[in-house]
């Protein structure tokens, strides 16, 4: 497994599979081990895909300085990452939390950016709201699981909003799992399970401790980038919704949005030919 020194010289790793250009992916998690990636659905016969490792997780090593997993200084990380790929320009995949690191990436090195793909990402880089949250949430109360599931997300809510520490809101957490499956099937559970062990405490707390970014800023810069953007958006995602999506993808110039029908959060396991054609088809364009 390849691994290489970062800006402050620990020792980040990352996994290369597949056959074709590259493509850098960036777990979410928070901070989760990017083995929960997969192959993204089969992405992996088209492209190279070089899944890095976040600080603290995974195959990379724990910072000696804790406030370096906040997601801003991270970005540090991705660039040395590049520069270690010999990559002078990369096509950049982040999912969910992720979302967050690769938009404050793309303001900060516009030109080292050839195509951006933002799959269910987060939005607190740029001050979007989560707009149909709620109205997402309502949308699954025909499932079988809705009622216990609810009665979990609301739980973290207010657990989280309180501040309550991980022992409280990792249970809450996963109680509300489903929402983030198109179908809360076995394969759907033993992806979510995995979570437990796959993002590190410290890590996934200290990525957003003290996050407070200048989302003008961040906009602004942002509005001038000139790569091709596309946001992946699940039809069920309660964060982000695809109202949400829309709203993000109004912030690039050059932005498209495509919503999958029956996904939610994890796209590529939801519908793994679609979400396959949707990105291989946008990294292929002229």
């Amino acid at each position: 497994m390849p691994r290489f020194p970062s800006y402050d010289r620990t020792t980040l790793g990352y996994h290369v599979l597949g056959a074709g250009p590259p493509l850098v992916c960036l777990p979410g998690g928070p901070v989760r081990a990017s083995s929960y990636l997969g192959d993204l659905g089969g992405l992996s016969r088209e492209r190279t895909l070089i899944k890095l490792d976040l600080r603290g997780s995974g195959d990379s090593a724990v910072p000696d300085d804790p406030t370096s997993y906040r997601c801003d200084r991270m970005v540090d990380d991705v660039e040395a990452f590049r520069v270690h790929l010999g990559l002078d320009r990369m096509d950049l995949l982040a999912h969910s939390a992720a979302g967050n690191l690769a938009e404050l990436y793309a303001a900060r090195y516009p030109d080292r950016i050839s195509r951006l793909v933002l799959v269910t990402p987060g939005l607190r880089s740029v001050g979007v709201e989560t707009v149909g949250f709620a109205e997402a949430v309502a949308a699954r109360a025909t499932e079988w699981w809705y009622a216990e599931a609810k009665a979990a997300l609301d739980g973290w809510q207010e657990a989280a909003a309180r501040g309550a520490g991980p022992d409280e809101v990792n249970p809450l957490r996963k109680g509300a799992a489903a929402f983030a499956y198109g179908r809360w099937d076995e394969r759907a559970r033993l992806h979510a399970e995995a979570d437990e062990w796959e993002r590190p405490e410290a890590a996934s707390a200290g990525f957003y401790a003290d996050f407070a970014p200048d989302t003008p800023a961040v906009r602004a810069a942002l509005a001038g980038l000139a790569a091709p953007v596309l946001v992946v958006a699940g039809e069920l995602d309660p964060a982000p919704s695809p109202a949400a999506a829309h709203e993000l993808a109004a912030l690039f110039p050059h932005a498209e949005v495509v919503v999958q029908d029956g996904t939610s959060h994890f796209p590529w396991l939801d519908d793994r030919a679609r979400f396959v054609k949707t990105v291989f088809t946008f990294l292929s364009e002229e």
